[in-house]
């Protein structure tokens, strides 16, 4: 490939990979550095990752919770943002590869994320489907409303209610979110609005193959939303695994169980962006990096985010993979390459990365959630509004916020579901068809 030159520029050039929330901050942060910055990113958008279940829900709509990469930056006067997907990384001699052609970098920040893992068992993508991205979303939003609309077709009882079957696969955050916005929408959202099934009998099944739920949060919050989940309707299974997913059907240890919407939220991996880096790599696809979320060897080169497998400096604790930590990591790499540039030479050696935990928190349904702030628990109500509001702030766009809360609002007070749209060409897989003649029957009338 012929090298793409920048344009002409002592200063050096600090190429970002990844818009997410440890890529884009750490642009952000070096907005007055003396430093050319690339931010590449194979979409055009920054999404709010921790929303996107209300997307794949029906509450809110992906332009609420993602905002154009070019607009957040637009009066950033040193960076320059490209639509591209990173091939591979030539680490000797610091080239960063894509399909136009290859770029030059005396720094590169590899801000990448994760994606789904399915534990080897790739085959059942397509069929269990992650949440990752704004895609992911509407493709699930899609199913879960298709799975009511083929139900008020279906005549035969067994099939009626394997379309109304819904299994959340991970007990993690994502996955309880979730499995509770699902139930409420079967119970509160659209009672009214179908004739011929009764929605409330949909059920919602979470699986997880450990001892307890939201294992990164203390026990008793852990405890405190299975009691929330249950008493919603949720059927949690502990100490399961998923051993199967075929068309129709899903498999939990022994137990066959006829569902057609299973959704993924058990694991995750490091972009297809590490292996390219030569480095052995942790069980999840991570890149391990030294303290100062460096990649061992290649000093220019940093590792952050969900595709970096990081030990925290002051409690020898893994980072987890939460946004915060992103956050933080973007930012703590900007402020190395500001020091450097400052100091003209590199620095040796370099402050390590220290997270600074802020707490954990996560939805359950209506007036219910649990957060683990400063030490202290909360759960119910008061979690709840705790939670919206954290999740409120961060948003990048103001007109994200007010959409947000407005959506918010009208939610709560009308139990509706104001983004329920079926998008792409509705495909109903229906077994018997309730009350449909065939035309020598409607002859016979």
């Amino acid at each position: 490939m012929t090298e793409i030159k920048s344009e002409t520029s002592q200063m050096p050039h600090v190429l970002i990979i990844g818009g997410g929330f440890a890529g884009l901050h750490c642009a952000m942060k070096l907005a007055d550095a003396p430093v050319r910055v690339t931010l590449a990113d194979r979409h055009n958008y920054h999404l709010f990752q921790p929303l996107l279940y209300q997307v794949a829900t029906a509450v809110l709509s992906p332009a609420d919770i993602a905002a154009p990469i070019r607009r957040v930056l637009r009066h950033q006067q040193n960076v320059r943002v490209v639509l591209a997907r990173l091939l591979g990384v030539d680490l000797e001699n610091k080239l960063a590869r894509f399909p136009r052609g290859d770029v030059s970098y005396d720094y590169l920040v590899l801000a990448s994320g994760a994606t789904h893992s399915y534990f080897g068992k790739e085959e059942w993508a397509n069929l269990a489907p992650g949440l990752k991205t704004v895609d992911d979303a509407l493709e699930i939003r899609r199913r879960v409303l298709l799975a009511y609309e083929a139900a008020e077709w279906e005549a035969d009882p067994a099939a009626r209610q394997a379309k109304l079957t819904f299994v959340v696969v991970g007990g993690g955050p994502t996955g309880v979110e979730m499995a509770g916005a699902l139930k409420e929408i079967a119970s509160q959202t659209i009672p009214k609005d179908f004739r011929h099934i009764d929605t409330t009998t949909a059920q919602v099944i979470l699986v997880e193959a450990g001892p307890r739920l939201l294992a990164a949060l203390p026990e008793p919050l852990g405890q405190r939303a299975l009691k929330d989940l249950q008493q919603m309707g949720v059927q949690v299974r502990l100490n399961s695994l998923v051993t199967d997913v075929r068309e129709g059907e899903v498999s939990i240890g022994a137990d066959l169980l006829p569902a057609e919407n299973i959704i993924w939220a058990a694991g995750v991996r490091g972009s297809e962006v590490a292996e390219s880096l030569g480095c052995e790599l942790d069980p999840q696809g991570r890149v391990p990096v030294a303290a100062d979320l460096s990649l061992p060897g290649h000093p220019e080169v940093f590792v952050v985010g969900d595709l970096a497998h990081v030990e925290d400096a002051a409690t020898g604790q893994l980072v987890p993979g939460v946004a915060p930590a992103a956050i933080q990591m973007g930012q703590h790499v900007a402020k190395l390459i500001k020091q450097e540039r400052a100091a003209g030479k590199p620095l040796e050696p370099r402050s390590p990365f220290r997270y600074r935990d802020k707490g954990g928190m996560a939805t359950i349904g209506r007036n219910r959630a649990v957060a683990h702030i400063g030490g202290r628990h909360f759960s119910g109500f008061l979690a709840w509004t705790i939670w919206s509001l954290v999740h409120i702030i961060p948003l990048i766009d103001f007109r994200s916020k007010l959409s947000v809360i407005f959506s918010w609002f009208w939610s709560y007070f009308s139990l509706s579901k104001s983004a329920r749209l079926i998008t792409g060409r509705p495909k109903l897989k229906v077994k018997t068809a309730l009350g449909v003649v065939s035309g020598s029957e409607e002859q016979k009338r």
